[in-house]
């Protein structure tokens, strides 16, 4: 018996202490950049745990808290002398950091929105591991979605000057910092949309392609596809300019019935991809004249042909087709047979005149309801 009791205690032993090397806190691992793409493991010092590795915040210093304070108070002017004296003798404070934080928040509460901007890039240069990296992202945002607003900036502490360049350089930067993250999606949509507001329909046109490209399983890709069509058809100066706005842009909203049919059907886009047909039909049909008018009955009669045969039940077509029996014949004979691609194929119903959007001006580069009218 007293073996059998013995062997139990050692067992016991044995187990318990298994138990507690494994529970025991294991030293945290830290890996440093070495350059070329190389993260080493670098050695924890001797006795450091994961509980020494966490240690608990240190607390708010007392003039920053007062900085604080006057935040809260409204009273932006004096929170942000008081956090510029701390800054200048706090450089290697552990807290620099916030005090760079709430000197931005100060500013933007004062309204010297391009000064906050500057400090909080200073907090993100200088401490790139610091846990107010995001907030002081975000608040950057704010404040270049408040100068695409109309917000002004300060001329000796008076609102005077727009600064939609600098906002548009800011929403750039953020994408440097936060590549790929939801604020920088969220800053390279507000730039195309701000350009689309502001009528700049050819930078839009290619952010929205940029934004395609750049987040294409971002939940805004129906609606961005929408709107860079929109920009693109704005483009179009009517039948005597480049059609190649009003072929993209049709090609876009091709994408957008197969894709998103509920969306199509709601925002109307087969009326006006009718529209569109109707103005490619206007371009070839002042092609075709152009050729008959400088002498090259060939390029008319192929021309005309086209057009005949891909929009025969629009007024341009059927003017194509009176058009061709006053050329030679000769010309008429030597046409090789146009290829008609499945996106210009004849519609099975008769077109309907094009539909203006509700709100625009009448005109070939009418814009879809999206918010900028025609250009």
């Amino acid at each position: 018996m007293g073996q059998l009791a013995a062997s139990r205690v050692i067992v016991v032993t044995s187990v318990v202490l298994a138990l507690a090397s494994t529970t025991a806190p294991a030293a945290p691992r830290t890996w440093e950049y070495a350059g070329r793409g190389q993260w080493p493991q670098v050695n924890a010092a001797p006795g450091a745990t994961a509980a020494s590795a966490t240690q608990p915040a240190a607390p708010l210093d007392p003039t920053l808290g007062r900085v604080q304070q006057l935040i809260n108070d409204g009273q932006a002017r004096s929170a942000s002398k008081l956090a510029v004296a701390w800054l200048k003798a706090h450089k290697n404070d552990p807290q620099y950091d916030r005090g760079l934080y709430l000197n931005a928040r100060a500013l933007y509460q004062y309204g010297d929105r391009i000064r906050a901007y500057y400090y909080l890039d200073e907090l993100m240069d200088e401490r790139p591991d610091s846990s107010l990296y995001g907030p002081a992202l975000e608040l950057q945002y704010r404040i270049a979605d408040h100068y695409l607003n109309g917000y002004k900036r300060r001329f000796f502490g008076i609102p005077a000057f727009h600064a939609y360049d600098e906002a548009v350089e800011m929403l750039y930067r953020i994408q440097g910092r936060a590549p790929g993250s939801q604020l920088a999606e969220r800053s390279l949509l507000r730039t195309a949309n701000f350009y689309y507001a502001d009528q700049q329909y050819d930078f839009a046109a290619d952010t929205y392609a940029a934004f395609l490209r750049t987040f294409p399983r971002s939940p805004q890709v129906p609606r961005v596809k929408l709107r860079y069509a929109f920009a693109l058809y704005a483009q179009f100066r009517g039948p005597k300019f480049d059609a190649t706005p009003v072929i993209d842009a049709r090609e876009q909203l091709r994408e957008v019935v197969a894709m998103y049919p509920d969306l199509a059907r709601e925002e109307g886009i087969p009326d006006l991809v009718q529209q569109l047909d109707r103005n490619l039909a206007r371009k070839l049909y002042w092609t075709a004249d152009f050729y008959r008018r400088t002498n090259e009955p060939r390029g008319a009669a192929y021309t005309y042909r086209y057009l005949a045969q891909a929009y025969p039940q629009t007024p341009e077509g059927q003017k194509a087709k009176v058009a061709m029996t006053r050329l030679p014949a000769w010309a008429m004979a030597n046409v090789p047979e146009p290829a008609i691609t499945p996106g210009f194929a004849p519609p099975s119903t008769p077109m309907e005149p094009p539909r203006v959007a509700p709100g625009a001006t009448h005109g070939p580069n009418v814009v879809h309801p999206g918010g900028a009218g025609t250009r």
